[in-house]
């Protein structure tokens, strides 16, 4: 059988621009993707987790799409306006250049909560005809909806959600969407706006002057708080897009970070590897909280942990005291169901709503989230004594349930095992609370923990080095090769320098690395329950980039990391993996992946001088 294509001309010949065609927009409660012909082909409202308005990134014909460009063939061309998240599409056709300035308003609290989705259109050179169709299915395209005009909007209405459309020009429309075309000279513009309606929120028009009002203040909200930013190293600007891209993740009414804003966007065409990633994950955003930390942003960790006292502070439940992830608003039920009515990105069925992973036992969580609790405590402020009572428990309860066989840090679904990455990051999470309690003077129980931490670790030494391999190895007692371990001198297990730690980066490197793209495991050796093969793990790739430094073969990891460098998208933005053709997979953009460039750039950095 033939595979499915995986060129960017097969994805446009099937209605889909590739994943890497999109630049992202957003107010800090959801995102909209732009792709690079202009159109919005996924935006939820009114937060990330809600159902979608636009889905044609995962049904080009029932998914719904808000389409916006020239009306004549154009080359486009997409950037950033410099240090913020307003995305700029331009087209240059043979009778001018023009241009859509996509934002949503930030800065003011009464805009931010109108949920207001601004595009506007700039004739910049010469005279071009543009054309706009607004085609919202509301519910992921499930939920009936009318669309009626009045005066100047068009309201878009459901029985969950209405969205009203103006323009500073004549709008047309059926009982489902709304267009128009118009023709811009020199030095013209037009807006469109779309905002969520309510009983609090009436509709009003977004006039020239307000739109150019807006513009400004989403400009300085996103520099003012790049500003913080205390990171002057020979990667500025791509470490700067992927601060921002995180923050864009940053759900701001609970301090939560989303692992990635879309979901079911297949790690492999036409595989059933499709997951719906746009909840908090302890781990991810624990991570998050450590890269951001690093380059100053402490409101964002701070955040985050005022958030993460009121999990922390729930009764335990059958996979432990906290569950691998949460709803954006702390909310512990996300159901998994398919959409089977959606035929999935370029037909990569299924579409996936919620996750079933949240009832798995992940241990290796309570690593990352207590280390970023010591770093929060060490970089940011001192953390509360409530909180410190609850850490307490959390380490206890890691030191009675450590050595117990569970899904892991990928999640797999083909049974528990005793995984080393769950092991190392069971000795992390004590050795972490040890290093606060003896800075701060905590209480704590230091007799028994270091007992328990002492015997992971041997425990690690022992059953996860395999002789045969001369490695570490993904679980105990086995030869299979997991890019998981590339952790452990990371965590500080492990000198990078260690002969045994050498051993294993040699053989990582044999094995899981493809021109510095490192694969997360062989799924043929271990087979983790899902049919078909997957692309490079870019988060394991950056990891491996920070070992080699570390290991201080500074050399082959400023190579690996600018080779990474290459396979970002055009705007410096990275979904899950990328496939052997180096085409983006998986959702996008991700916060893992961002966040390890993050974390690889700083130390690479700082080890070259």
């Amino acid at each position: 059988m033939d595979e499915a294509p995986n060129s960017s001309d097969a994805a446009e010949s099937f209605g889909y621009l590739p994943i890497s065609e999109h630049g992202v927009i957003g107010d800090l409660r959801t995102v909209a993707l732009v792709g690079s012909n202009g159109t919005i082909d996924w935006y939820c409202c009114p937060s990330f987790d809600a159902p979608s308005v636009f889905g044609a990134i995962l049904d080009a014909d029932r998914g719904g799409s808000f389409a916006l460009a020239a009306d004549l063939p154009a080359r486009t061309k997409q950037f950033y306006f410099p240090d913020t998240n307003v995305l700029i599409t331009r087209f240059f056709t043979e009778d001018g250049v023009g241009e859509v300035q996509d934002f949503m308003p930030l800065g003011d609290a009464g805009e931010t909560d109108r949920h207001r989705l601004i595009r506007r259109v700039v004739c910049v050179r010469g005279s071009i005809p543009f054309r706009m169709r607004a085609a919202p299915r509301f519910g992921y395209g499930l939920a009936p909806h009318t669309a009626c005009r009045h005066d100047d909007l068009v309201l878009f209405e459901s029985a969950e959600l209405s969205l009203a459309l103006t323009a500073t020009v004549p709008l047309d429309c059926d009982a489902v969407d709304a267009w128009t075309q118009f023709t811009l000279a020199e030095g013209e513009s037009a807006v469109f706006a779309l905002d969520r309606i309510d009983g609090d929120v009436a509709p009003r028009e977004c006039p020239h002057a307000e739109a150019e009002q807006q513009f400004a203040a989403t400009v300085a909200f996103w520099r003012r708080w790049l500003s913080a930013s205390r990171y002057r190293g020979r990667w500025r600007e791509m470490v700067h897009r992927a601060a921002l891209t995180l923050k864009l993740l940053t759900y701001a009414p609970t301090g939560a970070i989303v692992a990635a804003p879309t979901t079911s966007l297949p790690e492999r065409l036409g595989g059933e590897r499709n997951w719906d990633y746009r909840y908090l994950w302890l781990r991810d955003a624990a991570f998050c909280i450590y890269a951001l930390l690093r380059l100053g942003f402490t409101g964002e960790a701070k955040a985050f942990m005022t958030f993460l006292t009121t999990l922390c502070l729930r009764d335990d439940g059958p996979t432990g005291p906290l569950q691998i992830m949460y709803g954006i608003d702390g909310r512990t039920d996300l159901s998994e169901r398919t959409l089977d009515h959606w035929e999935g990105y370029q037909g990569s069925a299924p579409v996936r709503v919620g996750n079933a992973a949240v009832n798995q036992l992940q241990l290796d969580i309570y690593g990352a989230l207590i280390d970023s609790i010591y770093l929060y405590d060490k970089w940011g402020q001192p953390i509360s004594s409530q909180l410190w009572d609850r850490v307490c428990a959390l380490v206890d309860w890691v030191c009675d349930h450590w050595d117990q066989p569970d899904e892991g840090i990928w999640e797999t679904r083909g049974g528990r095992k005793n995984f080393l990455y769950s092991r190392l990051m069971c000795w992390v999470a004590i050795e972490r609370a040890m290093r606060m309690a003896r800075r701060r003077g905590l209480p704590a129980e230091l007799s028994r923990w270091g007992e328990v931490r002492d015997a992971i670790y041997y425990q690690i030494m022992r059953r996860g080095w395999s002789p045969t391999r001369q490695a570490f190895v993904q679980h105990e007692d086995d030869d299979v090769l997991d890019a998981a371990v590339l952790m452990m001198p990371l965590a500080k297990f492990i000198s990078p320098t260690d002969p045994q730690w050498l051993a294993t980066l040699d053989a990582l490197t044999a094995e899981l690395v493809s021109d510095s793209l490192v694969y997360r495991y062989d799924t043929k050796a271990s087979p983790d329950g899902l049919r078909g093969e997957e692309g490079t793990f870019s988060l394991c790739s950056f990891w491996y980039v920070e070992a080699l430094t570390r290991a201080g073969r500074l050399d082959e990891a400023r190579l690996a990391f600018e080779k990474m460098l290459t396979y970002a998208n055009h705007l410096g933005l990275y979904a899950e993996e990328i496939s052997h053709t180096g085409e983006q997979q998986g959702n996008f953009p991700q916060a893992f992946t961002h966040l390890a460039l993050i974390s690889a750039a700083f130390n690479l950095d700082r080890a070259l001088g």
